[in-house]
């Protein structure tokens, strides 16, 4: 297998890191996390521009039609940049759920304007007291022969950049007992939004539906499968993600190591800490071989879970292990807010337990021991 990029995924990769270079400096990128928004839409409408919204939709979608290794290519340096852009959140996942099971009209209706950078969604799937991957959907969709639709009850928290979004993908619970997606308007009446902070700088919110008008997605068989399938996908854009963020803490970490200076000498001449950086650096290429790995999957039309928690469960690790030693060897400048290197670990520690931790993974992967003659961990 070809692992290089072409030479169009190339001019891609550089068209996004320069435009994210421009954007964001670190004391930029900490102006922008503090407004309300948390994130800039001028570099929204810039990435919509260049088509970078779409890269994952048909072009009968309004999308551009590239493979998921564009977009795994675009996440990265995202995540090399701590770029605060709510890409995967209000697009990616959403969106690809409308793109995977909305009926042609809903498509038509939603996607272009998610593409161009007009509308803004959310996934509105977790719910209190369920974790990843048992997660109990609460929220009950009764019929609503008035309007002939549905009007749903429950409470969904975390969801992710749901205080900006202008339309929510919620996951309710169908009459007939199956497991249903439907549109609902995020300003509608009975939706409570409660916003929060998280502790990386991102925004999410608590939404309760109060008897909420929905519209259902598609028609009214189970969509448990599709639901997997783009939790699966959003797995692997994570990876992606943690893959550019590790880079640029791994960098942060070498250029210091060159410039501090103990006892005369640069802190690069010590061996034991060109040793621990060393190891940095095969943790990194650990975890790009492994999101190359989820991202091979998707290429070829497979959303497997053991190859999403394989590759969630090293990348994980790796970002632990990357942003443990990054903060050790800066010293107390590595904890501080002025110093990027601390957001980056923040980054990472918020990734690993986006959608499952470390243990979450391994779990799913050693119920599934008994069907190999060789198991090593």
């Amino acid at each position: 297998m070809d692992f290089e990029l072409t030479d169009e995924q190339v001019m891609l990769r550089d068209t996004v890191r320069d435009l994210l270079a421009r954007a964001y400096d670190p004391e930029t990128r900490l102006k922008v996390l503090d407004t309300e928004l948390g994130w800039s839409r001028e570099v929204w409408a810039q990435l919509a521009e260049l088509g970078v919204l779409g890269l994952s939709f048909s072009e009968e979608d309004g999308g551009v039609g590239a493979g998921p290794v564009e977009t795994m290519v675009v996440l990265e340096e995202l995540g090399r940049r701590l770029a605060p852009e709510p890409l995967l959140d209000a697009v990616l996942l959403p969106g690809g759920l409308i793109a995977r099971i909305g009926t042609a009209e809903q498509r038509a209706r939603v996607l272009p304007d998610l593409v161009g950078g007009g509308t803004l969604l959310a996934f509105a799937h977790e719910e209190p007291g369920s974790r990843w991957p048992g997660i109990e959907v609460r929220t009950i969709a009764a019929a609503d022969p008035d309007h002939g639709g549905y009007r749903l009850t429950g409470v969904k928290n975390p969801v992710a950049h749901g205080d900006c979004a202008d339309d929510l993908v919620v996951s309710a619970m169908l009459p007939g007992g199956a497991l249903g997606l439907f549109l609902v308007a995020a300003d509608a009446a009975g939706v409570t939004r409660t916003s929060y902070r998280t502790f990386d700088g991102r925004r999410g919110a608590q939404i309760e539906f109060g008897s909420a008008t929905a519209e259902l997605l598609g028609d009214t068989r189970d969509v448990t499968e599709s639901v997997t399938s783009g939790i699966g996908a959003a797995q692997a854009a994570l990876c992606a993600e943690s893959v550019g963020a590790m880079g640029e803490a791994l960098r942060l970490t070498t250029e210091y190591l060159k410039t501090r200076k103990q006892f005369g000498v640069p802190l690069a001449k010590f061996q034991a800490l060109s040793h621990r950086a060393a190891d940095m650096y095969v943790s990194l290429e650990l975890a790009r071989s492994m999101s190359y790995y989820a991202t091979a999957a998707l290429a070829d039309g497979t959303v497997d879970p053991v190859v999403v928690s394989r590759a969630r469960l090293q990348v994980g690790r790796s970002g632990r292990h990357i942003g443990r030693e990054a903060v050790q060897m800066h010293g107390g400048i590595g904890i501080t807010t002025e110093y990027p290197v601390s957001h980056y670990v923040a980054r990472l520690t918020a990734i690993e337990r986006t959608l499952g931790g470390d243990l979450d993974h391994l779990q799913v992967l050693s119920r599934r021991v008994g069907r190999y003659d060789l198991v090593e961990l």
